[in-house]
């Protein structure tokens, strides 16, 4: 599909994935409209470029959403709920935010005769499966949290709109995301921790669980590989690193970085929280078809993570 020319909203264009996403738009010479109501957005993050425009506001508001889409030809729908680890404190905000909002996306769209979408789902939704590295072909019958359900959920949406109203949609199923602008996650809760007292670190789980991460300069190249090499009516892709990092690996990388050597306390079990997945390894074989590779390793992932942090301790609301 080209991009070329072609006038773009991004939801969530302040956040960490979304703000990306903008810049590598503007630099393609589109037209970009972010929608994002800040709740987890930045100002900092947000491309202040001519040909920009900014609206803020909810998704779930119909009426803004079909405003901010009138006259636009593509949608990146990246604005999301993506708090895993405690979506079990307000599970109707996964509803609203992943589901209802994205219903309301796609109403707009519908409204306005716009037919492309990109998604931003998760590999969560796979739950545990018994395959890997996971395929897209994978089943995943069972969910294990309320985050991936959502997110299957939207996925169904999305699809049964292209089918039904003869969208096209890009459904990206991502791990990990790392680099700048991250501002939630294993990383910046262990920076955090260690910043407070380098002498020890509370560890959820027993530290061995193992996931795949990328860097998000790396997801964003994968984004538009995908986007402008394929035009099909419904297209599903993995993307992630192929390589994964055990906790315990991670920690390391970021003592070494910080110069600290806590004590680790462990809590215990295979599992950080409800609905953690010991392992996540996706099988990008899908996406490397269409000529795409990361250009980071991990180890470059989680260093120029704390080193973005060390830059902005406000966000972190550190200093």
């Amino acid at each position: 599909m080209e991009l070329t020319g072609k006038s773009v909203v991004v939801t969530g264009g302040a956040g960490f994935i979304g703000s990306h996403i903008v810049d590598s738009l503007v630099a393609r010479k589109n037209r970009v409209t972010i929608l994002d109501d800040f709740s987890t957005g930045r100002e900092e993050f947000v491309n202040r470029s001519a040909g920009v425009a900014l609206v803020r506001g909810d998704l779930l508001d119909q009426d803004l959403v079909d405003r901010a889409l009138a006259g636009h030809d593509f949608v990146f729908h990246f604005a999301a709920n993506a708090d895993i680890k405690d979506n079990l404190k307000h599970p109707r905000k996964n509803v609203e935010q992943n589901v209802v909002a994205t219903q309301n996306v796609l109403e707009g769209m519908r409204k306005h005769g716009i037919k492309d979408i990109a998604f931003s789902s998760t590999g969560s939704v796979y739950g545990e499966p018994e395959i890997f590295p996971t395929p897209e072909t994978c089943p995943f019958p069972i969910q294990t949290s309320l985050y991936a359900m959502s997110k299957v959920a939207a996925e169904g949406m999305l699809t049964s709109y292209a089918i039904g109203y003869e969208f096209r949609t890009w459904i990206f199923r991502f791990v990990s995301m790392l680099g700048p602008r991250y501002t939630h996650g294993h990383v910046i809760d262990f920076w955090r921790k260690l910043r407070k007292d380098p002498t020890r670190m509370e560890v959820l789980g027993n530290g061995l669980q193992q996931k795949a991460y990328c860097h998000v300069l790396d997801c964003v190249d994968a984004i538009f590989t995908v986007v402008e090499k394929t035009s099909g009516p419904i297209n599903i892709y993995n993307l992630g690193h192929t390589d994964t990092l055990v906790v315990n690996d991670s920690i390391a990388l970021i003592c070494a970085e910080l110069g600290v050597k806590p004590k680790l306390e462990y809590t215990g079990g295979t599992r950080g929280w409800v609905g953690d997945s010991p392992l996540i390894m996706l099988d990008t074989t899908k996406l490397r078809a269409l000529g795409w590779a990361p250009k980071h390793s991990l180890r470059d992932a989680v260093v120029d993570t704390l080193r973005f942090l060390d830059e902005n301790l406000h966000l972190a609301e550190i200093g």
